[in-house]
């Protein structure tokens, strides 16, 4: 596999900001070959293609779009099943659809023998994980979950000097984040609902991903209280929530998660987390400030685009583009990193292994390396997820994880 074709399934916010950037710029570098983007809608296809920012880094590149930009208004939810059935065996499909329809779309990669990489959370349930892990490994196709910040250098830091044993035990922590309250006005209104999300499940599931990744605990119960909010169109949806994760040493998480950081906010949102440590008898501390980078701007003429603001104290770590000379701008960030990262893993597996049995293999010791996020070694996510479902839809009564 030298050259992969790339199907994006979904057109939204994700795709604009991180995916297509970065898969455009490994398609630059000759590392993937042609890619496609379906969306639901011509119009977000007809969108994405003229994203200002896009078309200036990546001067003459485009993507096949399905369906037609000229079609009409009426959805196609389906239409990515018969796109994937048209790709040639063990391509490349990136879901990045609404957290309730991801199991539909991996599942449809997989029985077209298609590799995957899928924003989180994977699945909203354990056992739907499981069904996905196992038509994978049968197949000997990868599939990968997007945790992005497994790709910022601070988590990689925290978590080389945790498991070096610096910091000590994990005791006692909290963490936040908070998107900015224009995604009100956005698509989150359609889908992002009381039945069938909520701001824990949706952002939250990143700190649980990353006390994870930085100390090798397991969660074994969780209480979350929703906050039920309107959107604009009237639907509702647990728009505030506070989370209670407690971990397999007796340690406990205490994680806010919303879409209310003011408009006006200087960042993008607001994040971060802090987790308190035994040391060795004078303690210890973890204090990430995620959403502020050591940057702050006066504008003299307010940027474009929802959510910006005259004062702003912006993030270079996450995503951003750089001149360097052209053609077109480079994407840079823990963003741009997880994506690539997450593309070489398929292409190193299918250059190594020729036989099912090599493969198989292979995706054995991605999941015990444990960089990468697998429906294997991260199960814990979604059963955070689905209890965390649990204990919202159940006034917050703490609900502890079963094993699958």
């Amino acid at each position: 596999m030298a050259t992969p074709q790339v199907l994006i399934v979904g057109g939204g916010m994700i795709t604009h900001d991180q995916i297509l950037p970065a898969v455009y710029a490994m398609q630059r570098r000759g590392e993937v070959g042609e890619v496609w983007v379906c969306a639901q809608h011509g119009r977000t296809v007809r969108n994405l293609s003229a994203a200002s920012s896009i078309v200036r880094a990546f001067p003459g590149q485009s993507f096949r779009a399905f369906p037609d930009p000229a079609d009409g208004e009426q959805p196609q939810p389906e239409l990515f099943r018969s796109v994937i059935a048209h790709l040639p065996p063990r391509q490349i499909v990136i879901v990045a659809l609404p957290d309730q329809l991801h199991f539909k779309a991996v599942m449809t990669a997989l029985e077209n023998d298609q590799h995957v990489i899928c924003v989180k959370p994977l699945v909203l349930t354990a056992q739907e994980s499981v069904v996905i892990e196992r038509e994978a490994y049968k197949r000997g196709l990868f599939c990968g979950v997007e945790y992005h910040k497994r790709f910022d250098d601070r988590a990689h830091k925290a978590r080389r000097y945790y498991r070096d044993g610096m910091f000590g035990e994990f005791k006692l922590g909290t963490a936040r984040l908070m998107e900015k309250w224009y995604y009100r006005n956005s698509n989150f209104q359609n889908w992002f609902t009381k039945e069938n999300s909520d701001a824990f499940t949706y952002i939250g599931c990143h700190y649980v991903d990353l006390v994870h990744f930085i100390t090798g605990l397991l969660p074994v119960a969780v209480s979350s209280y929703g906050i039920v909010d309107k959107f604009p169109n009237g639907n509702d949806g647990y728009l505030w929530c506070d989370t209670r994760v407690r971990w397999n040493n007796g340690a406990a998480l205490n994680l806010q998660t919303s879409l209310s950081y003011p408009n006006e906010g200087a960042g993008p949102n607001t994040q971060g987390m802090t987790l308190y440590c035994s040391g060795s008898g004078e303690g210890a501390m973890i204090d990430h400030s995620d959403q502020y980078r050591g940057l702050s701007y006066s504008f003299g003429r307010k940027p474009a685009g929802e959510g910006a603001t005259f004062y702003a104290e912006p993030s270079p770590d996450y995503f951003q583009y750089n001149d360097l000379g052209g053609p077109g701008l480079e994407p840079v960030g823990y963003g741009v990193r997880s994506v690539e990262f997450l593309v070489r893993t398929v292409k190193q597996l299918d250059a190594e292994a020729a036989t099912l049995e090599a493969r198989q293999a292979v995706l054995k010791q991605i999941d015990a390396t444990g960089v990468v996020a697998t429906p294997a070694n991260s199960r814990y996510n979604e059963l955070v997820v689905e209890a965390g479902r649990t204990s919202i839809l159940n006034g917050g009564r703490e609900v502890e994880i079963g094993k699958i």
